[in-house]
C-alpha cells in the first residue's frame, strides 16, 4: 500500500467517524434506542483504530512528527479535547443540557481538526 492509498483510507475513516458521531449524537439527543444496537457499540471502535493506525502510518512515512510541526501538534491537542467532550456527549454527561452542549463543542472541535488538515494551519480561519 502506498503513501496516497493510506492517505485516502485515512480520510474515508474520518468522515466515516464524524458522520457515525452525529448519528449518533443525534440518537442521543432524542433517545433512541438506536444507541444500543451493537453494531453502534461495535462501529465506532473498528473506524477510529483503523483512523488512528493509518495516521500513524502516514506520520512514519512523511516524517513530519506531531509538535515537530505545528499543525499536526494541534490536529493532536484538538482530538483528545474531541475525544473528551465526545465521551461526555455521549456517555458521561450527567443532564441532557450537559450532553447537548458537549456534542456541539465536539463537532465544532472536529470541524476543526478537518479544518487544520486541510489547510495545514494551526488557525485555519485567518
Amino acid at each position: 500500500m502506498d503513501y496516497l492509498a493510506v492517505k485516502h483510507l485515512h480520510m474515508g475513516c474520518a468522515a466515516l467517524s464524524g458522520f457515525l458521531f452525529l448519528l449518533r449524537g443525534a440518537w442521543m439527543l432524542r433517545a433512541s434506542p438506536m444507541l444500543q444496537r451493537r453494531w453502534v457499540r461495535i462501529a465506532p471502535h473498528v473506524i477510529d483504530t483503523t483512523l488512528l493506525a493509518s495516521a500513524l502510518v502516514l506520520v512514519f512515512w512523511s516524517g513530519q512528527y506531531p509538535f515537530a510541526q505545528p499543525w499536526l501538534g494541534a490536529k493532536v491537542c484538538a482530538l483528545v479535547l474531541y475525544i473528551v467532550l465526545g465521551t461526555i456527549a455521549l456517555k458521561r454527561g450527567r443532564t441532557p443540557q450537559v450532553r447537548a452542549l458537549a456534542f456541539g463543542a465536539a463537532v465544532l472541535t472536529f470541524l476543526y481538526i478537518v479544518a487544520v488538515a486541510v489547510t495545514r494551519q494551526v488557525i485555519p480561519f485567518s
